[in-house]
């Protein structure tokens, strides 16, 4: 498998917080701003002040949660590559499922299973997704067969003697 065009392993696990905060964090903000604003009085003044507020309270902490995620997954997948000595699929489907593990270890075995299930089946449709693109973009950028342009360039077809050449079966 090629390799990932990706950072070097341990400025991974920072760029991935980072950018799995900036996504929390706006991805959050969104949701939040609409529910701010639906739960918010009536009046449109009430109802922004609303949605600012609850941006302004939940964002940060949603981000936060983002970039835990985020942070723990490239610190497993670095551990998983470092370990295994390839960096391929299945190091990402196993993180997601150790991760899942790991942040519901506090509620207990059963919910670690099924957190590490949902993780692994998530990061696998991901990676999946992911393959199955891959694959579509190298077969419709792949270079077509010429065309001759010429009939009688073709080979002759076995059997039947070239243009301007005497049939030999006559003398058999």
């Amino acid at each position: 498998m090629e390799e990932y065009a990706r950072e070097p392993c341990p400025w991974r696990i920072v760029d991935d917080c980072g950018g799995a905060f900036t996504m929390g964090v706006i991805g959050g903000g969104v949701f939040q701003a609409i529910k701010g604003f639906r739960n918010a009085p009536v009046g449109i003044r009430h109802r922004m002040r609303g949605s600012v507020n609850a941006v302004r309270i939940r964002a940060p902490q949603i981000g936060g949660s983002f970039a835990v995620w985020g942070g723990l997954f490239s610190t497993i997948d670095c551990g998983l590559v470092r370990l295994r000595g390839k960096e391929d699929p299945w190091n990402s489907i196993t993180s997601g499922a150790l991760t899942g593990a790991v942040l519901a270890a506090r509620s207990g075995p059963l919910a670690m299973v099924g957190s590490a299930m949902m993780g692994g089946i998530l990061l696998a449709l991901i990676e999946g997704v992911g393959i199955l693109l891959t694959r579509y973009t190298a077969q419709q950028f792949r270079n077509a067969p010429p065309f001759l342009e010429d009939p009688s360039q073709l080979p002759p077809k076995e059997g039947t003697p070239a243009p301007g050449y005497p049939s030999y079966q006559q003398y058999h």
